[in-house]
């Protein structure tokens, strides 16, 4: 039988005030639950990992839910009957941030959460529904409800691995999965004997062992005490934190090994974005909310982790549904590196990064296939791709910065495991947003340094987005070809070694350069068993020759030259990067999560002259804050005229410019 969704809708209230949104009309928030009923041993959901582990109904169905939450037109006849589906980051509403320029909030219903209104005044019905089976509730977070595979009687139990870094002093207490958003496994037992605390100062350096008297599975509480005694606080043991009494001393990586249990059965979370979003456009009785809009097309969202999601998804074939039918038509994919979502293997934890170069540098999020073309990885043999069905592969937009080649491995996603250049096959396009970082905030302030050497990048990158879209949406709908592929390439030698890009990048007195970028070493790399231990890669294929990760070549100022280089970039006032490294003491040198720099040109000649910087000042290149203003307009209107900018974002544009782009960049002339 296929499986069975139904929806519950629990509120229904007027979004934005009631407020138009021009032949579109006013939207309408629902808040609710669809539950979708599961059976195990149907093709459509063969291979996920402990499915024949879940308790079923008396029908012998597994049963899931998921929140959801969709704005859509009050008139269904206004809308455009395309659904947009937001992959929620860690749970997190991101979509009307990114292509709307609203405030990031997990609670969008007043006027100011529409943000200049582009989804809504091209009509698309905005979707939220979870993935992520592991997020705990709190912050308006999107959650789900999926089986733990085991039973009271007869537990699932296996070894885990977990890492913790203080980002400040004087922090005692973790939960075991790192994250307070996120469900622990908990513990086989508390007795630390039999589990390995060790720490270390760089990722790889020799672990050192933590006495186990030194820490506890336990958590604090805290509270006001009685009889006027004031704050006081409680060890309590517990099955699902770590305690340190003498602190993780911040900056230091911490693995804890134990034996966990109670894994959930998180691949069913692919599984459910595939049925709901199935049902909701292709379901035409009254239990589907959309009915009456009558979609036709369903693109979805996602960003870095949901990123991997999306990529994992289409890999495993998750894009197809239970009777055949196209899921998605159209991704937007974003900084997502060359990675894909580890959902199907038992003790997975979504919400932890990718590995970086020092966090989580061990996490298995990067593995071969790396790319939606097919190649040989030259390590294992094998031959495999990303898009490998043509019937239902959706098209797809894959964006990512210059953050993603030095910490995410992103040109792997467009060669093969040696380095060559690999043509995307026909349904992707691959832009680069050039000297871009990970996370580009429409509404940043001024920049900051936060535990890292430089000040953040502050580029600013959402026009892409609302371009993109609607892009793709003329490619599904009418077969309109994008805008070509912008990516580095070794072809043209804007694809190079670390070698070659340290004899590009100016060197800026007082400023440090990685190392080298993030490398994927062959421990990393390698298929996982049903239980999640990664397994021992053979003499022959740990000394065989790695995977090559290049970078991003760059011009005299240390700017990305290649890709789609946004206004702010064709016309710099400093040196943006998609890397900064972290400050003593916070594991200096190394770099520092998805944040990029920004190593701001020197005003004048004579400020230049004074600190040794090679690169021009901005006098020599602007004259002054109207020369500035014209040079942005002009590459504005170049990206529009190439349809990777709308006109609409021209007026926004040039007052992101004026007084030279205060508060992004502090100019003093």
């Amino acid at each position: 039988m296929n499986n069975h969704v139904s929806v519950e809708i629990s509120r229904r209230q007027s979004f934005a005030g009631g407020q138009e949104f021009g032949d579109a009309g006013g939207y309408e928030r629902l808040d609710g639950w669809a539950t979708v009923l599961v059976d195990p041993s149907a093709p459509a959901q063969a291979g996920i990992v402990d499915l024949d582990k879940a308790a079923v109904n008396p029908d012998g169905l597994v049963e899931c839910a998921t929140q959801i939450c969709i704005l859509r037109p009050v008139d269904a006849a206004l809308g455009n009957r395309r659904m947009f589906f937001d992959y929620g980051n860690r749970g997190n509403k991101r979509a009307l941030q990114y292509f709307n320029d609203a405030p990031a909030s997990n609670e969008p219903v007043g006027a100011a959460h529409a943000g200049n209104g582009y989804l809504f005044r091209r009509g698309y019905t905005v979707v939220w529904g979870a993935w992520q089976g592991d997020l705990l509730s709190g912050g308006g977070r999107m959650t789900m409800c999926l089986p733990v595979a085991g039973s009271p009687d007869n537990p699932v139990t296996g070894p885990l691995r977990t890492e913790f870094i203080a980002t400040g002093h004087g922090q005692t207490t973790f939960p075991l999965s790192g994250w307070i958003s996120t469900r622990s496994h908990p513990t086989v037992s508390r007795d630390t004997s039999q589990a390995r605390l060790t720490r270390r100062r760089y990722p790889d350096d020799e672990r050192q062992e933590i006495a186990t008297d030194a820490w506890s599975f336990a958590r604090v509480e805290s509270g006001l005490g009685m009889d006027f005694q004031g704050a006081e606080s409680a060890i309590v043991a517990s099955d699902t934190h770590i305690h340190m009494p003498g602190g993780f001393e911040a900056g230091w990586i911490y693995e804890l090994v134990y034996t966990g249990r109670d894994p959930l059965v998180m691949a069913l979370g692919h599984l459910v974005v595939r049925d709901l979003t199935s049902f909701l456009k292709y379901d035409r009785t009254t239990n589907n909310p959309l009915a009456e809009h009558t979609i036709e097309k369903a693109y979805c969202f996602g960003r870095s982790q949901t990123g991997r999601c999306i990529r994992d998804a289409i890999y495993r074939g998750f894009n197809s549904d239970a009777a055949g039918r196209k899921v998605f038509d159209g991704v937007l994919n974003h900084v997502a590196g060359a990675g894909r979502m580890w959902l199907n293997h038992r003790f997975a934890n979504a919400v932890v990064p990718a590995g970086q170069q020092y966090e989580d540098h061990d996490n298995i999020s990067d593995s071969f296939p790396f790319a939606y073309a097919e190649s040989t990885d030259h390590v294992t043999g094998v031959t495999d791709a990303i898009c490998k069905r043509p019937d239902t592969d959706p098209l797809i937009f894959h964006s990512q910065t210059g953050t993603e080649y030095w910490q995410r491995r992103g040109s792997l996603a467009h060669t093969d495991s040696r380095g060559a250049d690999l043509p995307p096959p026909a349904n992707v396009r691959f832009y680069f947003w050039s000297s871009a970082q990970h996370v580009g905030d429409p509404n940043q302030g001024s920049p900051k340094r936060g535990i890292c050497q430089n000040l953040n990048n502050v580029v600013q990158t959402s026009m892409l987005f609302r371009a993109m879209l609607d892009n793709l949406d003329r490619w599904c709908t009418d077969g309109a070809p994008p805008p070509d592929s912008r990516h580095p390439r070794r072809a043209d030698n804007t694809l190079v070694t670390i070698e070659e890009w340290h004899r590009q990048f100016p060197s800026i007195p007082g400023h440090a350069v990685p190392r080298e970028p993030n490398r994927l070493p062959l421990y990393d790399y390698g298929p996982q068993t049903a239980d999640g231990v990664l397994t021992v890669l053979p003499p022959a294929l740990r000394d065989a020759e790695g995977y090559t990760v290049l970078v991003p070549a760059v011009d005299a100022d240390g700017n990305d030259i290649a890709g789609v280089r946004v206004p702010m970039v064709q016309a710099p006032l400093a040196t943006y990067t998609g890397w900064n490294l972290r400050a003593r003491p916070f594991g200096e040198g190394a770099m520092h999560e998805f944040t990029g720099s920004m190593v701001p040109f020197g005003e004048t000649d004579s400020v230049c002259r004074a600190t040794g910087d090679p690169r021009a000042s901005i006098e020599a290149r602007y004259g002054d804050a109207s020369g500035y203003a014209t040079a942005i307009e002009k590459a504005a209107r170049g990206l529009i005229e190439v349809g990777l900018m709308l006109e609409e974002d021209l007026e926004r544009t040039l007052e992101m410019a004026r007084n030279w782009g205060a508060p992004w960049h502090d100019v003093r002339m």
